[in-house]
């Protein structure tokens, strides 16, 4: 259903607002450069920051600038199953393709728990939902068999897998008889989770250079195995950089420094450093994006 690379937008602020120019103009160069898909309101979209009105502000912004040349997945997820729900049903009526739906964070539910949270989102709203596993930042990791447990709900159709672990893609392939679509969210480690049976990425790294991540895609797609490592190899300084602190503040400043957005955060996060922000130019340098 969903391939490729696929953005998980940065949500730009200017004078503690959402920049909606620029990130209008973020979508349309995102699309213009090749990517397959856009996610608002995700974890690099600062999320847990954003009022409810600017987060469904977002997402409609996201689906008018866009305006059905690429799907947009909405990010919709939250700890509370009742008001993500709310946020799910907005993104069905805004006109989003799909929901991208975190795990439960903080409140560390079993797998029963895990099962009922998303079903009751489901059941709830008409629209393809995409489970968000993110045990680094959840606590919660969702189990293989938890999984294949709500694949067999119709609206759950994929999983965007942030455990790193790459045996992951291929047992779940496994283990899920039905069409189900794997989507890595580490960027590091992409074109291997590929190799391993996944369709695509929700990628950070591609807020900065989506031509390079749609590119090698595409290369893999088609069978050009060489150009995707070739690519990759390219991009996996930058990669590593851009996590050297918190995400999204290393993104947003490279963003900053291709003229896309200031590079102000919500706190809890704040800039980084001056050492990350050395790395991080480097990195863009060496991927060949500030040359």
């Amino acid at each position: 259903m969903f391939k490729g690379s696929i953005t998980a937008l940065i949500t730009p602020f200017r004078d503690g607002a959402v920049d909606e120019t620029a990130f209008r103009d973020l979508v349309h160069w995102q699309i213009s450069e090749g990517t397959s898909g856009l996610v608002p309101c995700g974890t690099t979209g600062e999320s847990p920051t954003l009022s409810h009105a600017e987060h469904k502000r977002v997402v409609e912004m996201c689906i008018e600038a866009a305006a059905g040349r690429v799907p947009v997945i909405a990010g919709t997820g939250s700890n509370s199953t009742a008001e993500a729900i709310d946020l799910t049903r907005h993104a069905k009526e805004a006109g989003a393709a799909a929901a991208l739906v975190v795990m439960p964070y903080y409140n560390k539910p079993t797998a029963e728990g895990q099962y009922r949270h998303f079903k009751a989102i489901h059941d709830a709203v008409e629209i393809p939902i995409i489970i968000y596993n993110i045990p680094g930042r959840s606590v919660v990791d969702m189990s293989v068999e938890t999984m294949t447990r709500l694949a067999k709900l119709p609206r759950i159709v994929g999983v965007k897998d942030a455990t790193n672990d790459l045996t992951r893609p291929l047992a779940t392939k496994l283990a899920i008889e039905s069409d189900f679509c794997q989507l890595s969210g580490e960027d590091g480690t992409a074109l291997a989770f590929l190799a391993q049976g996944g369709d695509g990425c929700i990628s950070v790294t591609a807020n900065v250079a989506p031509r390079l991540c749609a590119d090698m895609h595409a290369a893999w797609q088609r069978g050009d195995t060489r150009k995707a490592q070739e690519i990759n190899a390219r991009l996996f300084p930058l990669h590593r950089v851009l996590f050297v602190e918190t995400s999204p503040a290393p993104v947003k400043y490279a963003a900053s420094l291709l003229g896309k957005c200031a590079e102000d955060l919500r706190l809890p996060l704040c800039e980084p450093s001056d050492a990350t922000k050395q790395l991080v130019r480097r990195g863009m340098e060496g991927a060949g994006l500030l040359n």
